[in-house]
C-alpha cells in the first residue's frame, strides 16, 4: 500500500518559492508524531513536488463539512481525539525544542490517518517564534480569514497566543459542525466566533451552538468544558488565552473511551435543530492522496 502523497504546483512568483522552501525547511528539521512526515521533494524545471507520508482519511474539514457515504459524522470522542492530537502538535511547535508560530491552523490543515490520529501539515507560513527579550515576531498578515487572532490582524504582531486563537476557532467548528465563514448562514450567523460566544457564556445555552449530529453522545459537563475552554481561547485580549500546553491539559481530562458516548445531553423543550451546511457535497468511494498546490 502506497504511504507518501504529494503536494505539487507551478513556481509563479518569488512569494511561493519562499512558501515552498519554509515548508521544506520546517518539515525536514522538526520530527514529532503530530506533525505530518515530508517524505522528499523535487525540483524539475518549473515543477515543484513535495512527497508526505500518505494520511489516508484525508483532512478534518472533510470530515466535519461534507457529505457524502464516506465521510460519516465524528462522534464525540473522535472530535476530542483529534483536538488533542492537533493540540499536541501546535504545544510541540511553541516548545523551547522548536520555537516555531504556525500561523495557519485551520481545518484543511489538520491531517488524520488510519485511526483518527491528528497530524498537522502545510507549513508553508510559519514562522520562528521571538527570541531574547521579544514578546512577537512583526510580519504581514497572512493566513485564513476568519482564523486569524484579532491583534494579528490589527498589528502584524505574531505571537504563540495567535496560533491558540485559531485552534479555538477549530475547536467551536468541532463542536459546532459549522464553518468559520458561511455566507450561506442566515444574517447574523456568518460569522462562527460572533455568533456563538454569547452561547459559550451561557451553560444554559450551550445546546444551542452543538452540531446536532452529534446526537447526544457526550455529557453535559464534558460539552460545557470543551465549550469554557473553545472560549478561553477565543478571548479577544491576548494575555487571557491560555497556552497550548494548557490546552493539552484540559483536552487530556476530556478523553473518555469508557463512556463510549452513553450520556446524553438533554434537549431543551422548544429547542430548535440547527442547520449545519458544510459546502459541496464530495464524490462516492475513498478521497484521493492529500493533494494542495504550491
Amino acid at each position: 500500500m502506497d504511504t507518501r502523497a504529494t503536494r505539487s504546483g507551478w513556481l509563479v512568483s518569488v512569494s511561493v518559492w519562499r512558501v515552498l522552501f519554509t515548508e521544506v525547511n520546517y518539515l525536514g528539521t522538526l520530527s514529532h508524531p503530530y506533525l505530518v512526515k515530508l517524505v522528499g521533494y523535487c525540483l524539475e524545471d518549473e515543477q515543484r513536488l513535495l512527497v508526505y507520508e500518505f494520511m489516508p482519511r484525508g483532512s478534518l474539514e472533510n470530515h466535519l463539512f461534507r457529505r457524502s457515504s464516506y465521510f460519516q459524522p465524528l462522534s464525540w470522542n473522535l472530535r476530542m481525539k483529534i483536538a488533542l492530537g492537533a493540540a499536541k502538535g501546535l504545544a510541540y511547535l511553541h516548545s523551547d525544542e522548536a520555537k516555531v508560530i504556525y500561523r495557519d491552523f485551520k481545518t484543511s490543515n489538520v491531517l488524520l490517518d488510519a485511526n483518527f490520529n491528528a497530524k498537522l501539515s502545510d507549513f508553508g507560513l510559519a514562522k520562528d517564534g521571538p527570541t531574547g527579550d521579544k514578546s512577537h515576531v512583526s510580519t504581514r498578515v497572512m493566513g485564513t480569514h476568519g482564523y486569524a487572532a484579532p491583534e494579528y490582524l490589527a498589528t502584524g504582531h505574531l505571537t504563540t497566543k495567535s496560533d491558540v486563537y485559531s485552534f479555538g476557532v477549530v475547536l467551536l467548528e468541532m463542536l459546532s459542525g459549522r464553518r468559520a465563514l458561511d455566507k450561506n448562514r442566515p444574517n447574523g450567523e456568518h460569522n462562527l466566533v460572533e455568533w456563538a460566544r454569547p452561547y459559550l457564556r451561557s451553560k444554559r445555552r450551550i445546546f444551542r451552538i452543538l452540531d446536532p449530529r452529534l446526537g447526544g453522545q457526550y455529557s453535559l459537563a464534558r460539552a460545557q468544558k470543551a465549550a469554557a475552554l473553545a472560549l478561553q481561547c477565543l478571548s479577544v485580549e491576548s494575555r487571557h488565552r491560555p497556552s497550548m500546553d494548557e490546552v493539552v491539559t484540559a483536552l487530556e481530562q476530556l478523553q473518555d473511551t469508557k463512556e463510549g458516548g452513553n450520556h446524553h445531553l438533554q434537549k431543551r423543550p422548544g429547542s430548535r435543530s440547527l442547520d449545519n451546511n458544510g459546502g459541496k457535497a464530495a464524490g462516492k468511494g475513498k478521497p484521493a492522496p492529500h493533494v494542495k498546490p504550491v
